[in-house]
């Protein structure tokens, strides 16, 4: 793992317990919009972006959801083979409803939680 993903892997699963929590406490749209924040935190790292859009699909899936599942599913490829070269959308939260290729803005937060990660 790289060192920017040891340093980011905390607060993804942060974001992931979160959105494990509000799933639980039938709050699904919150769950999920915790994923999309693990998402833009995480998907520098090949093994953080894969491992959100595979909670993403799961989450889909507890759904049925399939336009959701069949867009993680092609997410996941993308995750696991462009991370690595440097193909990444900044701030896209890594839903079936955006673009796998549209940039966003990042919220500040996760900005400096980004930087702090990269500068260390």
């Amino acid at each position: 793992m790289s060192t920017f993903g040891k340093r980011i892997r905390p607060h993804v699963t942060a974001e992931i317990s979160r959105a494990d929590r509000a799933e639980r406490e039938g709050y699904a749209g919150r769950a999920f919009l915790h994923l999309e924040r693990a998402h833009v935190l995480g998907q520098a790292s090949t093994r953080e972006h894969v491992r959100v859009h595979w909670r993403m699909l799961v989450w889909g899936w507890r759904r049925r959801d399939m336009r959701e599942v069949a867009g993680q599913l092609l997410r996941l490829v993308g995750a696991a083979t462009k991370t690595a070269i440097g193909f990444i959308p900044s701030g896209n939260t890594g839903g079936a409803n955006i673009s796998p290729v549209k940039r966003l803005p990042v919220p500040a937060d996760l900005v400096a939680i980004i930087q702090a990660a990269k500068q260390r």
